[in-house]
C-alpha cells in the first residue's frame, strides 16, 4: 500500500496520559458510589470515550452520576494534565521524519486533547487537523472517529496508516478498513501489551517511537 494520512491517537501515544487518567477516573468513579481501581479502569475503559464509559458504569450502577460528574471529572483531569503531564519519549524525532500529512484522532474531547498537546507543545504540529470522538455518532472500537478523520484529511481510509495503544483504538482502524500499528511504550503498557495489539488486528508492535518511521517505510 502506499501510505497518505498517518492518524495518530492521542492518550498513550503522543502524550504519556494514560496512568494519570485511570488514577483520576477511578478516584471519581469510587466517590460515586462505584468502587474502582485504576488498574480495572485500564482493563474496562482504556482507548473508549468518556460517553461510552459513563453509559455502562450508569447502566450497572441502575441510575444517573450527578449531572456535574464530568465537570467536576474534566477539572481534576486537566489540573493534573497541565502540571505532569510529559510527551512521549521522541515523538518530536518521530514526527520530523514521517513524510505523510498526519492528524490526530482521539477519543478524549477536545478541551482535553488541547490541554494535553498544549502543555508537551505539539498543538502546532497537528492543528488544525485534530478530531474528536465527540465529533461522531460512536467511539471506538467504532470505526466512525477514524472514517471522519480520514474523510476530513481527503484520504482513502484504505491508505490511511493508524498509531494506536489500545485494544479498542486498534479494533477501530481495522474496522474502517485501515493499517494499524500497535504502540507499547506508554508508561501504563504492561508485558505483553504489543502481544495483544497484534492479536486485535494490529500489522506490527513497537515500543519505541524512534521506530515508527522505520515501520512506515515498509507500507
Amino acid at each position: 500500500m502506499s501510505v497518505d494520512l498517518v492518524i495518530f491517537d492521542c492518550d498513550g501515544v503522543l502524550v504519556d496520559s494514560e496512568i494519570i487518567s485511570c488514577r483520576v477516573y477511578a478516584q471519581a468513579l469510587s466517590r460515586y458510589g462505584y468502587p474502582i481501581t485504576a488498574d480495572q479502569v485500564h482493563d474496562r475503559f482504556l482507548g473508549r470515550s468518556s460517553r461510552e464509559t459513563r453509559l455502562e458504569v450508569e447502566r450497572e450502577l441502575g441510575r444517573m452520576l450527578p449531572d456535574d460528574f464530568q465537570a467536576q471529572l474534566n477539572a481534576e483531569l486537566f489540573g493534573e494534565l497541565e502540571t505532569s503531564l510529559e510527551p512521549m519519549p521522541h515523538i518530536d524525532e518521530a514526527l520530523d521524519a514521517i513524510l505523510q500529512p498526519v492528524c490526530v484522532a482521539s477519543s478524549g474531547p477536545l478541551q482535553k486533547i488541547s490541554v494535553s498537546l498544549n502543555r508537551v507543545g505539539l498543538t502546532q504540529r497537528f492543528a488544525p487537523h485534530i478530531f474528536s470522538a465527540t465529533q461522531v455518532n460512536r467511539g471506538k472500537p467504532a470505526p466512525d472517529l477514524f472514517l471522519y478523520a480520514a474523510m476530513q484529511m481527503g484520504a482513502e481510509p484504505s491508505r490511511c496508516l493508524v498509531v494506536e495503544d489500545s485494544v479498542a483504538g486498534v479494533t477501530a482502524a481495522r474496522a474502517a478498513g485501515m493499517v494499524a500499528l500497535g504502540f507499547a511504550g506508554g508508561s501504563h503498557c504492561r508485558p505483553g501489551h504489543g502481544e495483544s495489539l497484534r492479536h486485535a488486528g494490529a500489522q506490527a508492535s513497537f515500543v519505541d517511537m524512534r521506530q515508527l518511521y522505520d515501520i512506515i517505510s515498509q507500507f
